[in-house]
This record gives C-alpha cells, structure tokens and sequence, in this order.
C-alpha cells in the first residue's frame, strides 16, 4: 500500500498547531524544505564529482516567533525534545544531536555579520530520520529559510546552501558534500537537479514524462551513521586521489588507477573505482533521462547499486534484498531500476517505475520484503518537488 504524503499547506498547519500549543503565542515566521531523493551519484559529491538529486513531497517545517530578549528556544515537536541557546555569544556545539544541526545553521548567520534575534522557534517534519531523504539536511535549509524572513534578507542560493553544508561538516559533525543542501535549496518542481560538485554549475533536467513515476522504498532499518564508517570512506578516496596526483577523483580514469595498484591498498583501488564509474554513470543516466530511455537508465541504477554494494560497501542486506526483488519484477513486472539512496547501512531504496502499474509493484515490493526480511516497507511516490520557501504569516 502506498504511503499519502501530507500536503504542504497539511505539514504547515500542523506546524502552527505545535507552535501555539508549545509557545500560548502566534508565531511571525515559518518556512519549508524538502527531503531529497537521489536518483543516481553516491558517494562522488565530496569527491568533486556529478549527483543528479531531485527534491520531494515531504517537508520539514521551520514555525517561529518572537523570544525573551537573546534566548533562543529550540523545539523539535517530531522528537519531543528542546534546547536553549544563548544568541548574545558565538554559538557552539550542543549535547543534543539534533539540535547541533540548527546551532550550526545560527552560526553560520553570526559569521555573516547577522545579529541573531532571540526566537520561539519549533520544527516539524514528515521526512523519516536516518531514511537516506536528508532529512537533515532539510532541517537546515528550513532554519536558513526561516531566518532569512526574520532578518529580511535574502541569501545567494549556493551561499545558503553551503553555509547548511558547513553547519553539518562543523557543528553536527558529518563530513557530508553539497549535494543535499543544493537540491533542498535550489530543487525545481518537474526536474532533477544535476550538480556539478566541483564547479557548483547546476542544470535542472525536466522530469515531466507521466509515465514514470519515482518510488521510495523505505527498508525500516535505520542507519547509524555511522559518521566513522563514511570518514573512512572519504579517507580512503583522499588516499587514492593524492596517489594518482589529481585534487579529486573526479579527474581520475580507471587506466591511471589500475597503473597505480602497486602505490595503493586493494580497498582505496575498489573505494576509487565505484567514484570513478559512478561519475560516468551519472552523465550517462542524465542522457538516456533526457531522451526518455527510462530502461538504459534503469540498467545504470542496478549497475550503480552493484557498485555501492561491491566496491564501496555502504548497502546492507535489506537494501539489497529490495533491488533484488525490483530486478525480479523486472520492466515486465513494471519496474525500469532500482538503487540504495543515500550514504547506505540502510534507508532507503529509488526506482523508477511504470505509472500504471505503480500500486501493483508497491504491493509486490512489500509482499516479497516482508517474507525475506519480516520486516514492512513503507512505499510511496514522489514527483520532483520545488526548493525551499517562505511559507509567510502576517506580523502579530
């Protein structure tokens, strides 16, 4: 069965419920960002390479109002859980995980010159935590947005997205690259966003065809990244790429890496190998997408799953037991491909598929996963959703 989402005037309007049951006050301000899908590039942002993210109907909610002199009170109406800021002083590191990702967006505004008011602020969300959907990423991007209606000023998109990034790498302390935080910000409703992680140049790629549709399986298994496991991975990337004498793997071939075994371990040579082929995948995915060629782009996701899981080893057996089951279907069954999206050690699984016959492959996804695993799926589809707004309420 395929999972609704909520509305975003739904989201909104539960948000402003929170808030008034929280705070007793209407709120001045609120803002929205969405989750991400990727539907192909894993693992190359931070490597400088290509990601072809799109944006999602699911949302997080960013609902604030006026606080007591410089106090910033935090809650997160999702987890049940607060936080107090002092914005009188440099914002550092907190003990609340969650609340780090929000200290860090505040920071990023004091380096900006921005004299942070004292704020009620609440955040709600329908994105699942550790789902691979950047949720918190969305969580970023929310905040961002919703200071920018609070101070009246209106950042560059790519400078408010990477000051979301640096909030995560400092203060939440993921060493994540860019590509969430650009698709959160700058996604377009109808089109995937094709990033270029070195040059920042973006170019929304139309995704307008109704006869396929993006579904999202969720796998239940929550990752815990796991924040050491994909420092090692970077590491490992860095080592290769120094070895080979390029900045990044994006300017790496596989003949220079296969003449370079001798100089490097066997697993920085299969960590730079799934960067190396992943790039070429995501340009060549980015064609046949364009062109309509939904089964060439779906043999490209199997083929990017099968790097994730072999070379760089970030899938889990609930993800693989989800594509295998999607490649079983095959695009009789209605399914074009399927991958693992997001850093891995579960989340979630992207396919394309059949519109037609999408309630047919969600009943089959779920059937066949809960008879491997026990487990339930939750399904749903997407269509490429916009970026960030204001949501806007009148000044009380």
């Amino acid at each position: 069965m395929l999972r609704a989402p909520m509305d975003l005037p739904g989201a909104h309007d539960r948000a402003l419920r929170a808030f008034r049951a929280r705070f007793g006050a209407e709120p001045r301000w609120s803002a929205a960002a969405p989750g991400r899908v990727n539907i192909i590039g894993e693992h190359t942002d931070y490597n400088g390479g290509f990601v072809l993210p799109m944006a999602i109907d699911r949302y997080t909610v960013a609902v604030a109002g006026p606080g007591a002199g410089r106090r910033i009170r935090l809650v997160s109406a999702n987890l049940g859980l607060e936080d107090e800021i002092a914005a009188d002083a440099p914002i550092s590191r907190g003990e609340q995980g969650w609340a780090n990702y929000v200290r860090g967006v505040l920071l990023g505004f004091q380096r900006l010159g921005v004299d942070v008011p004292g704020l009620d602020l609440l955040i709600d969300s329908d994105l699942p935590i550790g789902s691979g959907l950047s949720s918190s990423a969305a969580l970023e991007v929310a905040v961002a947005t919703l200071l920018e209606a609070v101070i009246d000023r209106t950042l560059d998109p790519a400078q408010k997205a990477l000051l979301c990034q640096r909030a995560e790498n400092e203060i939440a302390g993921m060493p994540c690259g860019i590509m969430d935080q650009f698709v959160s910000v700058m996604g377009r409703e109808g089109h995937l966003l094709l990033l270029d992680c070195r040059s920042q140049e973006t170019a929304h790629v139309p995704m307008a065809d109704p006869s396929v549709s993006v579904l999202i399986a969720n796998t239940g298994v929550q990752r815990e990244l796991v924040v050491g496991e994909f420092a090692r991975r970077r590491a490992c990337c860095e080592e290769a790429a120094c070895a080979l004498g390029v900045d990044t793997l994006r300017d790496a071939t596989l003949e220079w890496l296969e003449a370079a075994r001798d100089r490097l371990p066997e697993l920085a040579v299969r960590r730079a190998r799934h960067v190396v082929t992943e790039d070429a995948r995501t340009l060549e995915a980015t064609r046949m997408i364009r062109q309509g060629r939904w089964p060439a782009a779906g043999q490209l996701m199997y083929a990017s799953h099968a790097s994730l899981r072999d070379d760089f080893e970030v899938s889990c057996r609930e993800l693989d037991v989800l594509v295998e089951i999607s490649r079983a279907l095959g695009e009789a069954g209605g399914v074009y491909g399927c991958r693992m999206t997001g850093g891995g050690f579960g989340g979630c699984t992207v396919s394309l598929v059949k519109t037609a016959e999408v309630e047919a492959v969600a009943s089959a996804l779920q059937s066949a996963y809960r008879r491997e695993t026990g487990l339930d799926a939750a399904v749903f589809i997407s269509r490429p959703a916009a970026g960030a707004t204001i949501l806007g309420l009148e000044p009380s």
